[in-house]
Protein backbone atom coordinates (compact mmCIF):
# COMPACT_ATOMS: atom_id res chain seq x y z
CA UNK A 1 0.00 0.00 0.00
CA UNK A 2 0.93 3.59 -0.77
CA UNK A 3 2.97 5.15 2.11
CA UNK A 4 3.20 1.73 3.99
CA UNK A 5 7.22 1.28 4.78
CA UNK A 6 8.63 -1.61 3.02
CA UNK A 7 9.24 -4.93 5.44
CA UNK A 8 12.86 -5.61 3.80
CA UNK A 9 14.32 -1.76 4.18
CA UNK A 10 12.80 -1.32 7.87
CA UNK A 11 14.49 -4.55 8.62
CA UNK A 12 17.57 -4.31 7.05
CA UNK A 13 18.68 -1.31 7.08
CA UNK A 14 18.84 -1.25 11.36
CA UNK A 15 20.86 -4.21 10.96
CA UNK A 16 23.06 -3.11 8.47
CA UNK A 17 23.40 -0.01 10.66
CA UNK A 18 24.17 -1.99 14.16
CA UNK A 19 27.32 -4.08 12.14
CA UNK A 20 28.52 -0.91 10.47
CA UNK A 21 28.88 0.41 13.59
CA UNK A 22 30.02 -2.66 15.68
CA UNK A 23 32.84 -2.13 12.72
CA UNK A 24 33.43 1.30 13.57
CA UNK A 25 34.39 0.50 17.14
CA UNK A 26 36.53 -2.47 16.05
CA UNK A 27 38.47 -0.26 14.22
CA UNK A 28 38.88 2.34 16.89
CA UNK A 29 39.94 -0.18 19.28
CA UNK A 30 42.72 -1.68 16.77
CA UNK A 31 44.06 2.00 15.97
CA UNK A 32 44.39 3.01 19.78
CA UNK A 33 45.17 0.23 21.14
CA UNK A 34 45.87 -2.81 19.47
CA UNK A 35 44.90 -4.99 16.57
CA UNK A 36 44.11 -8.42 18.36
CA UNK A 37 41.83 -5.97 20.85
CA UNK A 38 40.09 -4.25 18.04
CA UNK A 39 39.42 -8.59 16.38
CA UNK A 40 38.46 -9.66 19.88
CA UNK A 41 35.78 -6.95 20.67
CA UNK A 42 34.32 -7.66 17.01
CA UNK A 43 34.25 -11.07 17.49
CA UNK A 44 32.49 -11.07 20.47
CA UNK A 45 30.25 -8.56 19.38
CA UNK A 46 29.12 -10.42 16.59
CA UNK A 47 28.90 -13.19 18.97
CA UNK A 48 26.29 -11.54 21.12
CA UNK A 49 24.52 -10.69 17.88
CA UNK A 50 24.04 -13.82 16.75
CA UNK A 51 23.15 -15.44 19.97
CA UNK A 52 20.95 -12.63 20.02
CA UNK A 53 18.95 -13.65 16.50
CA UNK A 54 19.39 -17.25 17.57
CA UNK A 55 17.19 -16.94 20.85
CA UNK A 56 14.42 -15.04 18.59
CA UNK A 57 14.90 -17.25 15.44
CA UNK A 58 14.14 -20.41 18.34
CA UNK A 59 10.78 -18.51 19.53
CA UNK A 60 9.69 -18.23 15.86
CA UNK A 61 10.12 -21.81 15.39
CA UNK A 62 8.55 -22.76 18.44
CA UNK A 63 5.39 -20.60 17.44
CA UNK A 64 5.43 -21.70 13.92
CA UNK A 65 4.53 -24.91 15.39
CA UNK A 66 1.82 -24.23 16.78
CA UNK A 67 0.64 -21.05 15.86
CA UNK A 68 -1.98 -19.00 17.44
CA UNK A 69 -2.99 -15.37 17.96
CA UNK A 70 -2.63 -15.74 21.48
CA UNK A 71 0.86 -16.85 21.39
CA UNK A 72 2.72 -14.25 19.06
CA UNK A 73 6.22 -13.55 21.00
CA UNK A 74 7.05 -10.17 21.51
CA UNK A 75 10.36 -8.93 19.99
CA UNK A 76 12.99 -6.00 20.31
CA UNK A 77 14.17 -4.12 17.45
CA UNK A 78 13.90 -5.62 13.74
CA UNK A 79 11.97 -8.61 15.42
CA UNK A 80 9.20 -6.60 17.30
CA UNK A 81 8.38 -5.44 13.46
CA UNK A 82 8.64 -9.00 12.45
CA UNK A 83 6.47 -10.24 15.40
CA UNK A 84 4.00 -7.17 14.83
CA UNK A 85 3.30 -8.30 11.40
CA UNK A 86 3.00 -12.02 12.08
CA UNK A 87 0.24 -10.41 14.42
CA UNK A 88 -1.73 -8.77 12.03
CA UNK A 89 -1.26 -11.06 9.50
CA UNK A 90 -2.96 -14.34 11.68
CA UNK A 91 -5.50 -11.87 12.74
CA UNK A 92 -6.40 -10.51 9.63
CA UNK A 93 -6.54 -14.49 8.49
CA UNK A 94 -8.43 -15.54 11.59
CA UNK A 95 -11.13 -12.68 10.33
CA UNK A 96 -11.23 -14.16 6.82
CA UNK A 97 -11.63 -17.33 7.62
CA UNK A 98 -14.37 -16.57 10.22
CA UNK A 99 -16.14 -14.41 7.46
CA UNK A 100 -15.84 -17.08 5.09
CA UNK A 101 -17.05 -19.37 7.46
CA UNK A 102 -20.16 -17.44 8.67
CA UNK A 103 -20.75 -17.20 4.54
CA UNK A 104 -20.80 -20.75 3.88
CA UNK A 105 -22.73 -21.28 7.21
CA UNK A 106 -25.08 -18.39 6.04
CA UNK A 107 -25.07 -20.34 2.15
CA UNK A 108 -25.81 -23.66 3.57
CA UNK A 109 -28.96 -22.35 5.59
CA UNK A 110 -30.58 -20.85 2.64
CA UNK A 111 -29.63 -23.61 -0.17
CA UNK A 112 -31.25 -25.79 3.01
CA UNK A 113 -34.60 -23.88 3.18
CA UNK A 114 -34.96 -23.64 -0.84
CA UNK A 115 -38.13 -25.90 -1.24
CA UNK A 116 -36.06 -28.33 -4.15
CA UNK A 117 -33.65 -30.77 -3.08
CA UNK A 118 -30.15 -29.79 -4.47
CA UNK A 119 -27.10 -32.98 -4.19
CA UNK A 120 -23.81 -31.98 -4.68
CA UNK A 121 -22.01 -34.76 -6.56
CA UNK A 122 -18.39 -35.90 -7.95
CA UNK A 123 -17.35 -37.23 -11.33
CA UNK A 124 -18.13 -40.39 -9.56
CA UNK A 125 -21.59 -39.45 -8.36
CA UNK A 126 -20.52 -39.88 -4.73
CA UNK A 127 -22.08 -37.63 -2.94
CA UNK A 128 -20.63 -34.27 -1.08
CA UNK A 129 -23.73 -33.05 -0.09
CA UNK A 130 -27.17 -32.17 0.04
CA UNK A 131 -30.17 -30.33 1.83
CA UNK A 132 -32.69 -31.27 3.82
CA UNK A 133 -35.08 -31.39 1.04
CA UNK A 134 -32.95 -33.98 -0.96
CA UNK A 135 -32.42 -36.07 1.97
CA UNK A 136 -36.31 -36.55 2.24
CA UNK A 137 -37.05 -36.91 -1.74
CA UNK A 138 -34.34 -39.53 -1.98
CA UNK A 139 -34.37 -41.01 1.08
CA UNK A 140 -30.89 -39.66 1.81
CA UNK A 141 -29.02 -38.92 5.02
CA UNK A 142 -26.00 -36.69 4.59
CA UNK A 143 -24.53 -38.10 8.23
CA UNK A 144 -24.82 -41.54 6.73
CA UNK A 145 -24.76 -41.45 3.42
CA UNK A 146 -22.11 -38.59 2.44
CA UNK A 147 -18.88 -40.10 0.25
CA UNK A 148 -21.37 -43.45 -1.04
CA UNK A 149 -22.44 -43.21 -5.05
CA UNK A 150 -26.30 -41.64 -5.49
CA UNK A 151 -27.22 -44.28 -7.66
CA UNK A 152 -26.39 -46.98 -5.13
CA UNK A 153 -28.57 -45.55 -2.57
CA UNK A 154 -31.50 -44.74 -5.13
CA UNK A 155 -31.94 -47.59 -6.90
CA UNK A 156 -35.00 -46.95 -8.79
CA UNK A 157 -34.28 -48.16 -12.64
CA UNK A 158 -35.32 -45.19 -14.60
CA UNK A 159 -32.98 -42.75 -11.87
CA UNK A 160 -29.85 -44.99 -12.30
CA UNK A 161 -30.75 -44.88 -16.42
CA UNK A 162 -30.61 -41.81 -16.30
CA UNK A 163 -28.28 -40.28 -13.80
CA UNK A 164 -25.14 -43.12 -16.00
CA UNK A 165 -26.31 -41.59 -19.49
CA UNK A 166 -24.73 -38.54 -19.61
CA UNK A 167 -27.56 -36.41 -21.18
CA UNK A 168 -29.59 -33.90 -19.37
CA UNK A 169 -31.25 -31.72 -21.81
CA UNK A 170 -34.50 -33.27 -20.34
CA UNK A 171 -35.36 -33.45 -17.25
CA UNK A 172 -36.49 -37.35 -15.94
CA UNK A 173 -39.88 -37.72 -13.68
CA UNK A 174 -40.22 -40.77 -11.62
CA UNK A 175 -41.45 -41.92 -8.50
CA UNK A 176 -39.19 -42.93 -5.94
CA UNK A 177 -39.21 -46.47 -5.31
CA UNK A 178 -39.15 -45.62 -1.03
CA UNK A 179 -42.37 -43.18 -1.92
CA UNK A 180 -44.28 -44.28 -4.28
CA UNK A 181 -46.83 -41.68 -4.03
CA UNK A 182 -44.27 -38.62 -4.74
CA UNK A 183 -43.49 -37.31 -8.41
CA UNK A 184 -40.53 -36.00 -8.94
CA UNK A 185 -38.44 -34.14 -11.53
CA UNK A 186 -35.13 -34.35 -11.70
CA UNK A 187 -32.42 -32.04 -13.55
CA UNK A 188 -28.55 -32.20 -13.24
CA UNK A 189 -26.10 -29.41 -14.17
CA UNK A 190 -22.89 -29.54 -14.42
CA UNK A 191 -21.23 -27.00 -13.08
CA UNK A 192 -17.13 -28.31 -13.30
CA UNK A 193 -15.47 -31.00 -14.66
CA UNK A 194 -15.58 -33.33 -11.41
CA UNK A 195 -19.01 -31.60 -9.85
CA UNK A 196 -22.93 -31.83 -10.93
CA UNK A 197 -25.91 -30.37 -9.37
CA UNK A 198 -28.61 -32.75 -8.77
CA UNK A 199 -31.84 -31.27 -8.44
CA UNK A 200 -35.24 -32.56 -7.59
CA UNK A 201 -38.68 -30.78 -7.65
CA UNK A 202 -41.73 -32.08 -6.38
CA UNK A 203 -44.31 -32.53 -9.11
CA UNK A 204 -46.85 -34.64 -7.47
CA UNK A 205 -49.53 -32.07 -7.75
CA UNK A 206 -48.55 -30.85 -11.37
CA UNK A 207 -48.88 -35.12 -11.94
CA UNK A 208 -52.07 -35.15 -10.29
CA UNK A 209 -53.58 -32.27 -12.55
CA UNK A 210 -52.41 -33.20 -15.36
CA UNK A 211 -54.05 -36.98 -14.91
CA UNK A 212 -57.12 -34.73 -13.78
CA UNK A 213 -57.04 -33.25 -17.01
CA UNK A 214 -56.24 -36.11 -18.97
CA UNK A 215 -59.45 -37.85 -17.85
CA UNK A 216 -61.55 -35.17 -18.27
CA UNK A 217 -60.40 -34.51 -21.73
CA UNK A 218 -60.84 -38.68 -22.75
CA UNK A 219 -63.90 -38.55 -20.69
CA UNK A 220 -65.91 -35.91 -22.57
CA UNK A 221 -64.26 -36.71 -25.96
CA UNK A 222 -65.53 -40.32 -25.50
CA UNK A 223 -69.03 -38.89 -24.17
CA UNK A 224 -69.13 -36.61 -27.40
CA UNK A 225 -67.99 -39.47 -29.78
CA UNK A 226 -71.37 -41.38 -30.01
CA UNK A 227 -73.68 -37.65 -30.41
CA UNK A 228 -71.48 -36.68 -32.91
CA UNK A 229 -71.55 -39.68 -34.89
CA UNK A 230 -74.92 -40.26 -34.90
CA UNK A 231 -75.36 -36.00 -36.20
CA UNK A 232 -73.03 -36.68 -38.76
CA UNK A 233 -75.10 -39.68 -39.60
CA UNK A 234 -78.48 -38.01 -39.86
CA UNK A 235 -76.71 -34.57 -41.78
CA UNK A 236 -75.79 -37.40 -44.71
CA UNK A 237 -78.91 -38.72 -44.49
CA UNK A 238 -80.51 -35.21 -45.21
CA UNK A 239 -78.06 -34.45 -47.64
CA UNK A 240 -78.82 -37.45 -49.63
CA UNK A 241 -82.47 -37.12 -49.24
CA UNK A 242 -84.05 -36.27 -52.91
CA UNK A 243 -85.77 -33.12 -52.18
CA UNK A 244 -82.35 -31.71 -50.70
CA UNK A 245 -81.09 -31.22 -54.22
CA UNK A 246 -83.62 -28.87 -55.26
CA UNK A 247 -83.29 -26.40 -52.17
CA UNK A 248 -79.66 -24.61 -52.84
CA UNK A 249 -79.56 -22.89 -49.95
CA UNK A 250 -80.83 -25.84 -47.60
CA UNK A 251 -78.18 -27.78 -48.96
CA UNK A 252 -75.52 -25.42 -48.83
CA UNK A 253 -76.37 -25.32 -44.82
CA UNK A 254 -76.56 -28.56 -44.35
CA UNK A 255 -73.15 -28.70 -46.14
CA UNK A 256 -71.39 -26.11 -43.81
CA UNK A 257 -72.95 -28.26 -40.70
CA UNK A 258 -71.77 -31.62 -42.20
CA UNK A 259 -68.18 -30.42 -42.44
CA UNK A 260 -68.22 -28.58 -39.27
CA UNK A 261 -69.61 -31.90 -37.46
CA UNK A 262 -66.71 -33.65 -39.26
CA UNK A 263 -64.47 -31.38 -37.93
CA UNK A 264 -65.30 -31.80 -34.54
CA UNK A 265 -65.64 -35.39 -34.94
CA UNK A 266 -61.50 -35.33 -36.31
CA UNK A 267 -60.86 -33.07 -33.07
CA UNK A 268 -62.60 -35.75 -30.64
CA UNK A 269 -60.86 -39.00 -32.08
CA UNK A 270 -57.32 -37.03 -31.70
CA UNK A 271 -58.28 -35.95 -28.75
CA UNK A 272 -59.01 -39.81 -27.68
CA UNK A 273 -55.34 -40.89 -29.29
CA UNK A 274 -53.83 -38.07 -27.79
CA UNK A 275 -54.86 -38.86 -23.85
CA UNK A 276 -54.32 -42.43 -24.72
CA UNK A 277 -50.82 -41.76 -25.69
CA UNK A 278 -50.26 -40.09 -22.67
CA UNK A 279 -51.31 -42.29 -20.50
CA UNK A 280 -48.92 -45.12 -21.76
CA UNK A 281 -45.41 -44.92 -21.34
CA UNK A 282 -44.85 -46.93 -24.51
CA UNK A 283 -46.45 -48.66 -27.27
CA UNK A 284 -48.83 -51.31 -26.54
CA UNK A 285 -48.15 -53.59 -29.16
CA UNK A 286 -44.46 -53.69 -30.81
CA UNK A 287 -44.20 -55.24 -34.23
CA UNK A 288 -42.28 -55.67 -36.90
CA UNK A 289 -42.46 -52.61 -39.75
CA UNK A 290 -41.68 -52.49 -43.28
CA UNK A 291 -40.75 -48.57 -43.58
CA UNK A 292 -40.30 -49.22 -46.87
CA UNK A 293 -44.04 -50.11 -47.34
CA UNK A 294 -45.41 -47.75 -45.06
CA UNK A 295 -43.77 -44.88 -46.50
CA UNK A 296 -45.06 -46.41 -50.23
CA UNK A 297 -48.18 -46.55 -48.43
CA UNK A 298 -47.89 -42.72 -46.95
CA UNK A 299 -47.16 -41.40 -50.82
CA UNK A 300 -50.46 -43.13 -52.01
CA UNK A 301 -52.32 -41.60 -49.13
CA UNK A 302 -50.45 -38.28 -49.86
CA UNK A 303 -51.17 -38.66 -53.82
CA UNK A 304 -55.18 -39.00 -52.99
CA UNK A 305 -55.52 -36.15 -50.29
CA UNK A 306 -53.22 -33.69 -53.17
CA UNK A 307 -55.77 -34.70 -55.65
CA UNK A 308 -53.00 -33.70 -58.44
CA UNK A 309 -52.71 -30.31 -56.84
CA UNK A 310 -48.55 -30.88 -56.11
CA UNK A 311 -45.73 -32.81 -57.62
CA UNK A 312 -44.98 -35.94 -55.16
CA UNK A 313 -41.84 -38.25 -55.03
CA UNK A 314 -40.48 -40.46 -52.61
CA UNK A 315 -37.33 -42.99 -51.72
CA UNK A 316 -37.14 -45.08 -49.40
CA UNK A 317 -34.43 -47.75 -47.67
CA UNK A 318 -35.65 -51.35 -47.71
CA UNK A 319 -35.41 -51.85 -43.62
CA UNK A 320 -37.62 -52.66 -40.73
CA UNK A 321 -38.14 -51.44 -37.93
CA UNK A 322 -39.03 -52.77 -34.22
CA UNK A 323 -42.36 -50.06 -33.14
CA UNK A 324 -46.38 -49.83 -33.45
CA UNK A 325 -47.04 -49.75 -37.41
CA UNK A 326 -50.23 -47.72 -36.35
CA UNK A 327 -48.68 -45.02 -34.09
CA UNK A 328 -46.13 -44.52 -36.42
CA UNK A 329 -48.18 -44.41 -39.59
CA UNK A 330 -50.35 -42.26 -37.63
CA UNK A 331 -47.44 -39.73 -36.60
CA UNK A 332 -45.71 -40.06 -40.09
CA UNK A 333 -49.34 -39.61 -41.90
CA UNK A 334 -49.92 -36.23 -39.54
CA UNK A 335 -46.22 -34.71 -41.13
CA UNK A 336 -46.93 -35.85 -44.77
CA UNK A 337 -50.76 -34.51 -44.28
CA UNK A 338 -49.65 -31.48 -42.54
CA UNK A 339 -47.34 -30.66 -45.67
CA UNK A 340 -50.25 -31.19 -48.14
CA UNK A 341 -52.32 -28.47 -46.01
CA UNK A 342 -49.70 -26.01 -46.36
CA UNK A 343 -48.19 -25.98 -49.62
CA UNK A 344 -49.77 -24.45 -52.19
CA UNK A 345 -50.92 -25.67 -55.59
CA UNK A 346 -48.18 -26.70 -58.03
CA UNK A 347 -45.74 -26.93 -54.87
CA UNK A 348 -43.57 -30.37 -54.78
CA UNK A 349 -43.22 -32.34 -51.64
CA UNK A 350 -41.03 -35.25 -51.17
CA UNK A 351 -41.00 -38.04 -48.53
CA UNK A 352 -38.17 -40.06 -47.28
CA UNK A 353 -36.85 -43.02 -45.45
CA UNK A 354 -32.78 -43.20 -44.89
CA UNK A 355 -30.47 -45.54 -42.51
CA UNK A 356 -27.14 -44.67 -41.68
CA UNK A 357 -24.85 -46.21 -38.52
CA UNK A 358 -27.34 -43.42 -36.39
CA UNK A 359 -30.33 -44.63 -37.04
CA UNK A 360 -33.34 -44.04 -39.32
CA UNK A 361 -34.47 -40.47 -40.75
CA UNK A 362 -38.21 -40.30 -41.83
CA UNK A 363 -38.26 -36.91 -43.91
CA UNK A 364 -41.41 -34.54 -45.24
CA UNK A 365 -39.65 -32.06 -47.45
CA UNK A 366 -42.25 -29.37 -49.11
CA UNK A 367 -41.92 -26.29 -51.25
CA UNK A 368 -44.86 -24.65 -48.80
CA UNK A 369 -45.69 -21.27 -47.53
CA UNK A 370 -42.93 -22.03 -43.89
CA UNK A 371 -42.86 -21.24 -40.52
CA UNK A 372 -41.60 -18.02 -38.87
CA UNK A 373 -38.23 -18.69 -36.49
CA UNK A 374 -40.00 -17.79 -33.57
CA UNK A 375 -42.73 -20.41 -34.03
CA UNK A 376 -40.61 -23.61 -34.37
CA UNK A 377 -40.09 -24.24 -30.98
CA UNK A 378 -43.79 -24.22 -29.75
CA UNK A 379 -45.15 -25.92 -32.92
CA UNK A 380 -45.73 -29.55 -30.96
CA UNK A 381 -47.60 -27.47 -28.09
CA UNK A 382 -51.47 -28.89 -28.71
CA UNK A 383 -53.62 -26.24 -30.19
CA UNK A 384 -51.06 -24.32 -30.99
CA UNK A 385 -51.45 -22.50 -34.49
CA UNK A 386 -48.85 -20.51 -36.65
CA UNK A 387 -51.92 -18.85 -38.50
CA UNK A 388 -55.26 -19.75 -36.47
CA UNK A 389 -57.71 -18.42 -39.83
CA UNK A 390 -55.32 -20.47 -42.25
CA UNK A 391 -55.77 -23.61 -39.83
CA UNK A 392 -59.59 -23.17 -40.02
CA UNK A 393 -59.51 -23.21 -43.49
CA UNK A 394 -57.29 -26.04 -44.12
CA UNK A 395 -59.11 -28.58 -41.39
CA UNK A 396 -56.86 -29.11 -39.40
CA UNK A 397 -57.05 -29.79 -35.50
CA UNK A 398 -54.30 -28.35 -34.17
CA UNK A 399 -52.81 -31.70 -32.20
CA UNK A 400 -51.43 -33.08 -34.86
CA UNK A 401 -47.84 -32.18 -34.12
CA UNK A 402 -48.82 -32.86 -30.23
CA UNK A 403 -49.37 -36.62 -31.44
CA UNK A 404 -46.33 -36.96 -33.61
CA UNK A 405 -44.15 -35.80 -30.46
CA UNK A 406 -45.94 -37.88 -27.88
CA UNK A 407 -45.42 -41.23 -30.74
CA UNK A 408 -41.95 -40.46 -31.40
CA UNK A 409 -41.23 -40.12 -27.51
CA UNK A 410 -42.49 -44.07 -26.98
CA UNK A 411 -40.61 -45.04 -29.86
CA UNK A 412 -37.29 -43.22 -28.04
CA UNK A 413 -37.25 -41.15 -30.94
CA UNK A 414 -37.09 -37.02 -31.95
CA UNK A 415 -38.66 -34.94 -34.35
CA UNK A 416 -36.64 -32.17 -35.81
CA UNK A 417 -37.99 -29.16 -38.08
CA UNK A 418 -35.94 -27.09 -40.64
CA UNK A 419 -38.25 -24.07 -41.87
CA UNK A 420 -37.86 -20.39 -43.66
CA UNK A 421 -40.96 -18.54 -44.59
CA UNK A 422 -42.21 -18.80 -48.13
CA UNK A 423 -39.51 -20.94 -48.50
CA UNK A 424 -41.06 -24.32 -47.41
CA UNK A 425 -40.19 -26.66 -44.54
CA UNK A 426 -38.59 -30.06 -43.69
CA UNK A 427 -40.02 -32.11 -40.91
CA UNK A 428 -37.73 -35.42 -39.81
CA UNK A 429 -38.29 -38.03 -37.72
CA UNK A 430 -35.07 -39.68 -36.05
CA UNK A 431 -35.21 -43.36 -34.91
CA UNK A 432 -32.56 -44.51 -33.04
CA UNK A 433 -29.99 -47.55 -34.18
CA UNK A 434 -31.37 -49.54 -31.12
CA UNK A 435 -35.23 -49.57 -33.30
CA UNK A 436 -33.65 -50.48 -36.33
CA UNK A 437 -34.26 -54.62 -37.22
CA UNK A 438 -32.40 -54.77 -40.71
CA UNK A 439 -30.16 -52.34 -40.33
CA UNK A 440 -28.12 -53.52 -43.70
CA UNK A 441 -29.04 -50.40 -46.45
CA UNK A 442 -30.68 -51.90 -49.73
CA UNK A 443 -31.54 -49.04 -51.74
CA UNK A 444 -35.51 -49.66 -53.22
CA UNK A 445 -35.19 -49.26 -56.68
Amino acid sequence: MAGKPNLRVSLLLPALLRICALGVVAVLLGVFFDTTVGLVFAVLALAVLLAFHLVYLSLLADWLERPAIETVPEGVGAWSEVFSRLYRAHRSSQLSERRLAENEERFRRTISALPEGIVLVDAALQIEWCNPVAERHLGLSLRNDGGLRLTNLVRDPAFVAFMTSGSFEQPLVFRPLNSPALALSVTVIEFEPARSIVLTYDVTQTERVDAMRRDFVANVSHELRTPLTVVNGFLEMLLDAPDAAGDPVRRHHLQLMHEQASRMHRLVEDLLMLSRLESQESAVVEEDVDMAALVRELTDEARALSGGRHSLGYEADETHVRGSRDELRSALGNLVSNAIRYTPAGGSIQLRWTVDQRGGAFSVEDTGIGIAPEHLPRLTERFYRVDKSRSRETGGTGLGLAIVKHVLLRHQARLTIESQAGQGSTFTAWLPDSRLIQPEITRAA
